[in-house]
């Protein structure tokens, strides 16, 4: 299928959702994914977020407004759209008793991909998530995030060019979610467009250029993640030291704060640079072990504009 590189991967105009009941999920949401976007949807439970992936993917019934998948309105080429989108839902929904390659390979049956095809693509896909030598075992004798990379390996098998990706790192220790957060980079070089919803906010300053927050129904946010942290004048850093220290040292125009004999936090003033600070503490002997952010910053501004 060709495509137009000059339309946006995924443009949403004027979105409603309104239930029988009365209840309105989105209201009137605006919101575009440029091709090749690693780009974040982010609210608290409850926000719209499930919803609209819904309707991007013909899962919801939308009440109003408009959905193009690079180019395609969802309504007049639904055929089109869908086969340029792969979703990987949170929770895990696979025959739990069947070998891993017949699920991606059955899959593929739901595109029209002739089976030779199918078994040929699905060896590509499971060899580059690591699945390949599990191809023969079901899901139940796989870890969690094994079961996660399952999951993105049967998104793939249609070869899509816009993955949404639902919680993808859900309930997997640190480990495993920095080796997704690699594979989910691979994926976007690669040139596939990518959006994600999760919870995990240092996931998202990690891996996103762009995010949209939603709440109540509404976009509240639709910038650059750069924009968004640019917002944020000051920032706290836990510095460990080597060696015990009885007071916090005096540096003008930063704030420091000595919270146990080896560790101080620092919150320096825009005119201060963290290697200025460090040239400092050097001349006064004092060795630095490591640091750290007090706290993720994303998730500070997250919280700040859901509250209001």
């Amino acid at each position: 299928m060709q495509i137009n590189t000059q339309v946006p991967a995924l443009k949403i105009g004027n979105l409603v959702k309104r239930y029988k009941d009365g209840f309105q999920a989105l209201n009137s949401i605006s919101f575009q994914v440029n091709q090749g976007d690693f780009y974040a949807l982010l609210g608290p439970n409850g926000a719209g977020k499930s919803t609209t992936i819904g309707i991007i993917c013909s899962l919801i019934n939308k009440t109003s407004g408009s959905v193009e998948v690079f180019g395609h309105n969802i309504d007049e080429n639904f055929a089109q759209a869908k086969r340029l989108i792969g979703l990987v839902p949170q929770e895990f929904n696979f025959n739990a008793f069947e070998p891993i390659l017949e699920i991606v390979k059955y899959q593929a049956g739901y595109y029209g991909i002739q089976t030779s095809i199918a078994k040929e693509k699905a060896e590509d896909i499971l060899n580059i998530l690591g699945l390949w030598e599990k191809r023969k075992n079901t899901p139940r004798e796989l870890s969690g995030g094994m079961k996660r990379r399952l999951m993105i390996a049967r998104a793939l098998i249609h070869d899509p060019q816009l993955l949404i990706l639902d919680e993808p790192t859900a309930g997997v220790d640190i480990e495993i979610r920095r080796s997704m957060w690699e594979l989910l980079q691979q994926l976007n070089n690669d040139g596939r467009t990518i959006i994600l919803t999760t919870h995990y906010l240092e996931e998202a300053e990690y891996l996103c250029r762009n995010v949209g927050i939603i709440n109540d129904g509404n976009i509240i946010i639709d910038a650059s993640l750069r924009e968004l942290l640019d917002q944020l004048k000051k920032e706290t850093f836990i510095v460990y030291l080597k060696n015990s220290v009885t007071e916090a040292p005096n540096i003008e125009n930063v704030t420091i704060t000595l919270t146990d004999d080896r560790t101080l936090e620092i919150t320096p003033e825009s005119s201060q640079t963290l290697e200025s600070i460090f040239s400092i503490f050097a001349k006064l002997n004092i060795q630095i072990v490591s640091m750290r952010n007090k706290s993720n910053r994303l998730e500070e501004l997250f919280m700040n504009l859901v509250k209001k």
